[in-house]
């Protein structure tokens, strides 16, 4: 039961971490770097909240409530993480407590949704005919939230070394990190089977 609860939480943290699927942290990396850890609880909310959408649709999925067409879903997942990413160089250096917290949360949970979309197919290999798919969702999940908050801490990390070591600003950090997203996304989007 311990062998099986563990390897569930450990295919959430791969599902994250995957070096061949970097999506996933491309999108933590950009939903991140706005922040400093001073800020720590919002951000942990936002990765929480995209946890809970990723969870949802997983849940959607293998219940068969919605049924996924893969070649769309394989182009929103880079999109949604463009969308972030451009926010971010266009706000960059303003106040983050002059955002919208309502549209930033809702944003965040749709984006888990669709990311989570993306890894249905997969999720309902790894449940096939089991009985307790709720229970394995859940402990995927919770796979999924440690995997985030290593990435969450390892970018404000770096963002703090950035800003006090080689003295980034705030707005140059942003600008800079989300540029890069930018130029690792496009490709993506462009290699995706709508644009085939």
């Amino acid at each position: 039961m311990l062998n099986e609860f563990w390897f569930n939480v450990q295919y959430g943290i791969k599902h994250v971490l995957d070096i061949n699927a970097y999506d996933h942290v491309l999108f933590l990396v950009v939903l991140t770097v706005p922040y400093i850890f001073n800020n720590w609880k919002r951000v942990l909310l936002l990765v929480t909240v995209f946890t809970i959408g990723h969870t949802l649709s997983l849940v959607l999925s293998a219940y068969n409530v919605v049924k996924v067409n893969g070649d769309v879903v394989e182009f929103l997942i880079p999109l949604t993480i463009l969308i972030v990413a451009l926010y971010n160089v266009f706000t960059a250096g303003k106040f983050v407590k002059n955002e919208k917290i309502g549209l930033l949360f809702f944003s965040t949970l749709f984006f888990g949704i669709v990311h989570g979309l993306g890894f249905a197919r997969e999720f309902k290999m790894l449940a096939g005919a089991s009985d307790s798919k709720f229970l394995l969702l859940l402990e995927f999940a919770l796979g999924i939230e440690i995997a985030q908050v290593i990435i969450v801490f390892l970018v404000l990390f770096f963002g703090f070394l950035g800003q006090t070591i080689f003295r980034f600003s705030r707005r140059d950090w942003v600008m800079v990190t989300s540029a890069v997203v930018v130029g690792l996304v496009i490709p993506m989007l462009l290699n995706s089977s709508l644009f085939a």
